[in-house]
């Protein structure tokens, strides 16, 4: 079993007298984790809000009900919670009327249950999100060297835990959790049914990785007005599928100042997309993949080790770009990705001009792991 960097949070939370609310995709390991946290109890319950009959359980539920429900059992899971209508009411009649009760509820989209658990459960609760397996946790499993050994296989097919312990089988299970979970959940919400659609929008963010976007060229490649656009890019960012990083400007008249570039939180189903498991050597978008790679796991760093940093991208009008920015308790630290360590790089005398207080830095692949592992 893979330790997870997010444990100590999650019991932390429960120690509390918190419900603990566990957000990620589908396939992440939500299930598997909260199996291994429990896994010496027996005063467990398990429900599963996938199943008709959990959920009819739970449509004329009542104090009285759900304590004979519970029974004896000290500790509530309930997968897939966003499953469950008005399910922020039904957590919060457990955590007031059943004490003793420790409660974890798991969701595939934050844009379905945390909508409806914010105000019933507010001050009741603890938001964590799982991600793939970051870089920390493949290297306190299987050592530095080792993992910086697999770095282009981890640019090639990400991180999803069953990709990682099934090697040989990483392009099956990547097309079977983009067709079968990805597709399943997102055509779920917000009553999006035009598939067709949201592949080509995939598809399309998938080839403009770490690119700035244009809701207006989406539109026209894909064949929705630009509104659509928005709201179903909206929709892949609380699937935990994308993330967007916006356009730091503070003090420059030439920023960007309401720009977006879009990523994803995993390689492999970036590539799964566009069907693309070639190996570095015969590709030409290594940049991209090195780029999302980086930004996707500094996202899991800051988010696991309490960090609150904001993350940003910088350019002007005249193309000047800073890759990364990052900006926590009034210091900017900036950063640029090259894939080859040999690659000229200098500071971009704007940036710091304007910013002289700032840092800045070129990661590449012989130090990155000092970026992903700094817990600073």
């Amino acid at each position: 079993m893979i330790l997870r960097e997010i444990e100590t949070a999650i019991r932390s939370a429960l120690s509390s007298g918190k419900a603990v609310i566990l957000l990620g995709v589908r396939q992440v390991g939500k299930t598997t984790l909260v199996n291994s946290l429990f896994n010496n109890e027996n005063s467990i319950i398990w429900l599963n809000g996938d199943e008709p009959d959990v959920r009819a359980m739970f449509e004329y539920i009542n104090s009285t009900r759900l304590q004979a429900i519970i029974g004896s059992a000290t500790t509530v899971v309930i997968d897939e919670a966003q499953r469950i209508p008005d399910i922020g009411l039904k957590l919060k009649l457990i955590t007031d009327q059943i004490s003793g009760v420790e409660l974890i509820a798991t969701g595939s989209s934050s844009f379905e249950l945390t909508s409806r658990i914010n105000e019933p459960l507010t001050g009741r609760k603890r938001e964590l999100v799982l991600y793939p397996f970051s870089f920390r946790e493949m290297v306190d499993e299987h050592g530095l060297l080792a993992e910086t050994r697999l770095l282009e296989h981890r640019l090639v097919y990400g991180s999803y835990p069953e990709v990682v312990v099934s090697p040989g089988s990483e392009r099956d299970i990547l097309s079977e959790i983009t067709v079968s979970y990805l597709y399943k959940d997102i055509l779920a919400l917000d009553s999006i049914k035009k598939s067709d659609s949201m592949d080509r929008l995939l598809r399309a963010l998938a080839f403009q990785v770490g690119s700035q976007v244009s809701m207006s060229e989406l539109g026209q490649l894909t064949g929705l007005d630009r509104k659509t656009v928005q709201r179903y890019i909206d929709v892949l960012e609380q699937a935990f599928i994308i993330f967007r990083l916006s356009s730091y400007s503070r003090n420059l008249r030439n920023e960007l100042k309401t720009s977006n570039k879009i990523f994803f939180v995993d390689n492999g189903i970036r590539n799964a997309l566009i069907a693309d498991f070639r190996p570095i050597e015969l590709r030409d978008d290594i940049g991209k993949l090195w780029e999302n790679y980086l930004v996707s796991e500094r996202i899991k760093r800051n988010r696991y080790n309490g960090n609150y940093a904001r993350s940003w991208f910088w350019r002007t009008h005249q193309q000047q770009e800073i890759d990364y920015v990052e900006e926590k308790d009034g210091r900017l630290d900036a950063y640029e990705f090259k894939w080859n360590p040999s690659a000229k790089s200098k500071s971009n005398k704007t940036f710091t001009n304007a910013y002289p207080n700032s840092s800045f830095r070129v990661v590449h692949r012989d130090n990155y792991n000092e970026f992903l592992l700094d817990c600073n």
